[in-house]
């Protein structure tokens, strides 16, 4: 009774959280709302408290629905612009080394969790991966939530300064007809088999990245068209943004300011890589400079296909970079994983709740 209670007041912390930042078009707000708000609950001294199978449920929604970005315009999108794609790859292997290097040697952060909180991924996944690989959750969490949203906030309002747009609206909820339900049935049950069958052959984020690429194969090859409904996947980030904010419990204040000094300069890393790939772009092809900014911003990809909606851009560009470069992530990540494993990188022991999550 008493886990139970726990858990329900973890859900009420995430869903004031998450619908409070989602509602106010909040960049990543379900999700990023959910995280601090159950965050600040668990340095208050609450117990907060997400079960595994929970957990593992959560992950493999939200890999179905980021599975659902993939459509075949977006898969002829990647043949139309091979050299922009092959130059944002780039820029995200350079952006995940140099960050990288950057926590390990200045703040000295083991191999693993430097990865994780320097790849430019979107906030969902990257912290789905976090979760699982059983790494720095709370660092993580903080150095990739503050890159989110300086980026979401940030490129709006400096197209806003320049005339460029008036207002970016908020998030488009997923259209879902209730005929559909049975394409909807099939996408989950098939999604969430390779899952299992993933995460049994111990596929280093098997459960994310098994449903996320077998939705993308059905969508992409538009075996099926259904996309997962706006409540449901809404639901999902509020209730595994729980997961990662549960994980700040008995953080002391000054490891709190260290991990925030390390979202910064982590940022300012990132910006600089980005810059120049984006650069090389410009001068190599003929694309307006706000539309490669979009495209090429490390992260946010909710909030950049909205500005790029408003703003006239080509969606198909946009979301196509976004697309790749996650999916670029996600299939190099096994790769990444096993090489830290085989080095047996460790850094400094980082405190950590026994009460954040069941094992």
């Amino acid at each position: 009774m008493i886990l139970f209670r726990n858990i329900a007041e973890t859900m009420v912390f995430a869903a004031i959280g998450g619908l409070t930042f989602g509602l106010l078009g909040m960049p990543a707000g379900y999700l990023s709302g959910s995280i601090l708000v159950v965050a600040i609950a668990a340095l208050a001294g609450r117990p907060m408290r997400v079960p595994t199978t929970m957990m593992r449920v959560l992950i493999v929604l939200i890999g179905i629905s980021l599975g659902a970005m993939v459509t075949p315009e977006t898969l002829r999108g990647m043949a139309s612009y091979p050299v922009s794609i092959a130059v944002m790859l780039a820029a995200t292997v350079v952006i995940s080394a140099s960050g990288t290097i950057y926590l390990r040697a200045v703040h000295g952060w083991d191999g693993l969790a430097a990865y994780l909180g320097s790849v430019p991924g979107g906030l969902s996944q990257v912290m789905a991966l976090a979760v699982e690989f059983k790494s720095d959750v709370r660092g993580i969490a903080i150095v990739q939530t503050v890159r989110v949203m300086i980026l979401a906030i940030g490129l709006p309002a400096l197209f806003t300064g320049l005339g460029l747009v008036e207002h970016v609206a908020a998030p488009a909820r997923a259209s879902f007809d209730p005929s559909q339900t049975g394409e909807l049935v099939i996408l989950v049950v098939v999604s969430s088999l390779a899952a299992i069958v993933a995460h049994r052959l111990r596929l280093p984020g098997g459960l994310l990245f098994g449903a996320m690429m077998t939705s993308a194969v059905l969508h992409g090859t538009d075996t099926l068209r259904v996309v997962m409904p706006w409540w449901i996947s809404y639901a999902a980030m509020i209730a595994f943004g729980a997961v990662s904010g549960a994980r700040f419990a008995d953080t002391p204040v000054r490891l709190l300011l260290q991990f925030t000094g390390a979202a910064f300069g982590a940022f300012a890393v990132t910006m600089a890589v980005t810059a120049g790939c984006a650069g090389l772009v410009l001068l190599l092809l003929d694309i307006p400079v706000a539309e490669v900014m979009v495209a090429y911003a490390p992260g946010a990809a909710d909030a950049m296909l909205l500005l790029a909606l408003a703003l006239g851009f080509d969606l198909v560009y946009v979301g196509t970079h976004h697309l790749v470069r996650i999916f670029f992530v996600m299939g190099a990540m096994p790769f990444v994983v096993r090489l830290v494993a085989r080095g047996g990188d460790k850094g400094p022991a980082v405190p950590r709740s026994p009460d954040s999550i069941d094992d």
